[in-house]
């Protein structure tokens, strides 16, 4: 959630003072870069247990720090319009853009594939996880597939700003879809998180001797 809000304040500075350098940087590093991986690291551990989101954990604070570093110095080119969103084929070279590209990508699929995969189970009355290291105490299957399915949602609609920049510009397609994804996310997150049962509350259910 900060990573996101990051990335809005960093908008309304373009939008709000004229795009410059370094609201242009800020934002293609936290909107387009860093926080789409970090949110697909909370699947990691829901799905793969707390090693794997260890293991990935490390690596993410490696490739993020790599990343944010090619793109706060990467050197840009043409003139930056301060009334219009920047792009970053643009006025980036390749590499910033592939970070742009896998960052968004790859863990916008696992966290969409994740949650309906986990959805489809429980569903089914299978355990959603992929190990028994990450097994959860499930409260309602039925709320915390209706979670999955909001994450899922949420998901797409972070992944959806360029089929309604046409419409509506890319300014506003990228408002638009931030502030809707975020809300369904976390709407998501809420109700996953009422339908399980915390470690906290399985060790105070555990009669003490």
């Amino acid at each position: 959630m900060a990573l996101f809000a990051i990335a809005a304040m960093s908008l309304w500075w373009g939008e709000a003072r004229g795009w410059s350098e370094a609201s242009f940087r800020m934002f293609f590093l936290f909107g387009a870069v860093l926080n789409v991986p970090w949110l697909a690291l909370g699947t990691v551990f829901l799905l793969a247990g707390p090693r794997a989101g260890r293991i990935t954990t490390q690596w993410l604070l490696v490739l993020s720090g790599f990343a944010a570093g090619v793109i706060l110095t990467a050197p840009m080119h043409g003139q930056i319009d301060p009334l219009v969103l920047p792009k970053g084929s643009e006025h980036f070279d390749a590499l910033p853009r592939i970070f742009a590209a896998v960052g968004s990508a790859i863990p916008a699929t696992v966290i969409f594939v994740g949650a309906v995969w986990s959805a489809f189970r429980i569903l089914r009355g299978a355990a959603p996880a992929l190990t028994t290291a990450a097994v959860r105490q499930v409260r309602s299957a039925r709320l915390l597939a209706l979670g999955n399915v909001f994450i899922a949602l949420g998901a797409a609609t972070l992944s959806a700003s360029g089929t309604f920049s046409g419409r509506l510009g890319a300014d506003t397609a990228f408002g638009v879809t931030l502030f809707a994804g975020i809300v369904i996310l976390f709407v998501g997150f809420l109700v996953a998180s009422n339908a399980t049962v915390g470690p906290s509350a399985r060790r105070s259910a555990v009669p003490s001797r």
